[in-house]
C-alpha cells in the first residue's frame, strides 16, 4: 500500500529526472506525486517553504532521492541542513548518485544518511535501482506517525 506525502527528487539532469520519475511511477506503481527539484538551493525551499515554495502546506515528504553534484547548492550541504532542522532530521534521505569517492559515501554517512545508492550505467541496472529505492521507501518502509 503506498502511504500518503509526496516524494522529492532532488536531480539536475534531465534524462536522469525523467528515468526515475517514468520507473517510479510506471514501473514500481508508486502513486505519490513526485516533486523535482533541479538544484540544491530549490530543495531547501521546497523542504523549508522558503521562495517559490513560501506557500506550501502539505507535509514533509516521504523520501528525499538527492543526487550530490547539483548546482547552487551541492547535496551534502541539502542532506546537512535538513539532518540539522529538528523537523527535517527524521526524512529518509537517499543519496542516489554517480558519485563513487570514498569521502562522500563517507561524509554522507557521518552526516547521517538513510541509504547511500551509486547509479548504475546500465540503462537496466538503473531501473532496477530506482524501482527497489522507490518500493522501500515509498511503500514497505514505516514511518512514525506525528501527533
Amino acid at each position: 500500500m503506498t502511504g500518503p506525502g509526496k516524494i522529492l527528487l532532488v536531480e539536475d539532469d534531465p534524462g536522469d529526472a525523467e528515468m526515475t520519475l517514468h520507473v517510479l511511477t510506471r514501473e514500481a506503481g508508486i502513486t505519490q506525486e513526485v516533486v523535482v527539484a533541479r538544484d540544491g538551493a530549490e530543495a531547501l525551499d521546497y523542504l523549508k517553504r522558503e521562495g517559490a515554495f513560501a506557500g506550501r502546506t502539505s507535509g514533509d515528504p516521504v523520501v528525499v532521492l538527492l543526487d550530490i553534484k547539483l548546482p547552487k547548492l551541492g547535496g551534502i550541504e541539502v542532506l546537512r541542513e535538513m539532518k540539522a532542522s529538528e523537523r527535517l532530521k527524521a526524512v529518509p534521505v537517499v543519496m542516489l548518485t554517480s558519485s563513487r569517492e570514498p569521502a562522500d559515501v563517507t561524509e554522507c554517512h557521518r552526516l547521517g544518511v538513510n541509504a547511500y545508492v551509486v547509479k548504475p550505467v546500465e540503462f537496466e541496472d538503473f531501473r532496477a535501482a530506482v524501482k527497489t529505492v522507490g518500493v522501500f521507501w515509498a511503500r514497505l518502509n514505516e514511518r512514525p506517525r506525528r501527533p
